[in-house]
């Protein structure tokens, strides 16, 4: 690096040299992270600002932004460790819970997940948010959803296996690739060309989805809801045939049954009942079905989550990894295959097995994480791909939908103002404007990849939708808050900058703002004004992505 390497750089590699011998975990990132840098002759960005590092801690384990008071409060923190306390105090928090069940909801769903039923999974989503409530461990979490006890409104879990009955083939993709990092889907029509998947490897992990049924059985209350109870029954009998590769298959041409089997490993060594489920009944509906004498499915699950499965570690921490740094150590996060191999193996190894030690506490990962001086950067640099390789300088990502229209909300004291005004929208947790609306323009920016293209349809909504309930100048409002102040203009603009990007103003920033909203030349009164302020600080970039 010689004279272009940063003090943040030094930083690091002074902090790794004095580590001592039994590492945590943030100390193992650093290392590895520097001696890439060193290596590739690196300069590194230098730390985030406090106020750079409030605003994406926030977002990244809150998924808002922090309010004004909470934004100054931190800023004028004195405190040599006041960012790791930050970070303690968002873990232990109920939007903790809340965003972690919003991101891993899309990873296990997405925004239009198969199947009928699957689109109304609010059980589902109760149980995941109660599940980070409680940190449940992430291989728990895992085997709760594959074998699929219970029904999907009081147990929820059951829900993520509902989307993929009778689609045995789809299961076995989207399994393999969210819990295994495995993309199989070349290998359902033919041999993977790259890989060493075969076309019988695939129907072999299809067959443990082959006797799954669907069961009906009344309704349920859930967060006042009456939800559909949906059980995941299975069969004693049925199995995948196997045809030969696509291009030989023949009409009316039966195939012969595939065992299910484990990838890289064993057939499943299950009894043979002979012919005593040959005529077997399907589950009789409204009526909670009966377990079967042996479940392909809970040994798969066993197997999917076991700490000696070589996959689901390794695939884990690199989802997590990703969901903080920007992208995968392994990149596309759900393609950990020969061909595309880590561009950190040691890092990969070392927070696998930290993991499996930690019993596959995700809090305890999460922490290590965001407490690394890595993950603390800023988001300068030479570099412009918005997902560094090397880890240099902090990824920046567009915020979900979600994300969006809360901090909105936060910005604006749109909940308060709805409380006080005695609104139904009080109740909601997406009021004021529609969701619909949010997540059909911002919806996917995140899919695990990096894609992101904001394009005409953000722009029309942000100039021509329903923003202007969220700066309304009605009683409770931020807009109220600083009209009805006795601070004089430039304290309310420091008020409006740190409520919206919860930051300072700069000098020239703030003079602008004040000049603008005080000016007499316009037609316009100052009410009409700091409402198109709020709207111009609610829609620029700086607002719209995390960096």
């Amino acid at each position: 690096m010689g004279k272009h390497a940063t003090w943040a750089c030094i930083l690091l590699i002074a902090a790794v040299q004095a580590a001592p011998a039994a590492e945590p975990l943030r100390d193992v990132i650093d290392r590895e992270l520097a001696a890439r840098w060193q290596q590739q002759q690196i300069a590194p960005a230098p730390p985030a600002e406090d106020a750079v590092f409030l605003r994406r801690i926030y977002l990244d384990l809150a998924g808002i932004i922090p309010t004004a008071d909470e934004a100054a409060a931190f800023l004028d923190n004195a405190s040599p460790d006041k960012r790791a306390q930050l970070i303690e105090q968002l873990l232990a928090s109920p939007r903790y819970a809340q965003h972690q069940a919003d991101v891993w909801d899309m990873v296990f769903f997405g925004r239009n997940p198969p199947g009928y039923d699957a689109a109304k999974r609010e059980g589902f989503q109760h149980w995941l948010r109660e599940a980070f409530a409680q940190n449940m461990p992430y291989d728990e979490l895992a085997r709760r959803m594959l074998k699929a006890e219970g029904n999907t409104a009081e147990q929820g879990a059951p829900m993520y296996l509902v989307q993929y009955i009778r689609r045995p083939e789809d299961a076995a993709m989207a399994v393999s690739q969210t819990f295994l990092g495995v993309q199989l889907q070349c290998a359902r029509c033919h041999d993977h060309p790259y890989e060493s998947w075969t076309q019988l490897d695939f129907y072999s992990m299809a067959a443990f989805f082959a006797r799954l049924e669907m069961v009906k059985a009344g309704k349920a209350k859930v967060d006042n809801q009456e939800l559909e109870k949906i059980y995941v029954a299975e069969m004693n009998s049925g199995d995948i045939k196997f045809t030969g590769p696509a291009k030989d298959a023949q009409p009316g041409k039966q195939g012969t049954p595939v065992p299910p089997k484990f990838l890289l490993a064993a057939v499943l060594d299950e009894p043979d009942f002979g012919d005593e489920f040959k005529n077997e009944k399907r589950p009789k509906e409204n009526e909670p079905p009966l377990a079967p004498k042996f479940s392909r499915k809970d040994k798969l699950a066993d197997w999917v989550t076991s700490a000696e499965n070589p996959y689901f570690a390794r695939a884990a921490v690199n989802r997590i990894w990703a969901q903080f740094m920007g992208r995968g150590l392994v990149h596309p996060v759900d393609n950990m295959s020969e061909s595309n191999s880590a561009s950190h193996p040691a890092l990969l190894d070392a927070l696998a097995s930290d993991f499996v030690a930690h019993k596959f506490d995700v809090q305890w990962l999460i922490r290590e994480i965001v407490n690394s001086h890595a993950y603390q950067l800023a988001a300068t640099g030479d570099v412009s791909d918005a997902m560094p390789l090397s880890f240099e300088r902090a990824r920046t990502r567009p915020l979900s939908a979600e994300e969006l229209l809360e901090s909105w909300r936060v910005a604006t004291r749109y909940d308060r103002l709805a409380e006080q005004q005695n609104k139904k929208e009080a109740q909601g947790r997406f009021s004021g404007v529609s969701f619909d609306y949010v997540r059909r323009f911002f919806g996917e920016p995140n899919n695990g990849v990096g894609d992101f293209q904001g394009g005409l349809h953000e722009h029309l909504y942000l100039n021509n939708g329903e923003l202007g309930r969220l700066t309304t100048p009605e009683k409770g409002g931020l807009c109220d808050e600083l009209m009805t102040s006795a601070d004089e203009w430039p304290a309310k603009v420091e008020r409006l900058y740190l409520s919206i990007l919860s930051r300072r103003p700069s000098a020239e920033e703030q003079a602008r703002f004040v000049e603008y909203i005080t000016s007499e030349k316009e037609s316009r009164n100052q009410t009409e004004r700091l409402r198109e302020a709020m709207w111009v600080l609610m829609t620029c970039s700086e607002f719209r992505f995390n960096h």
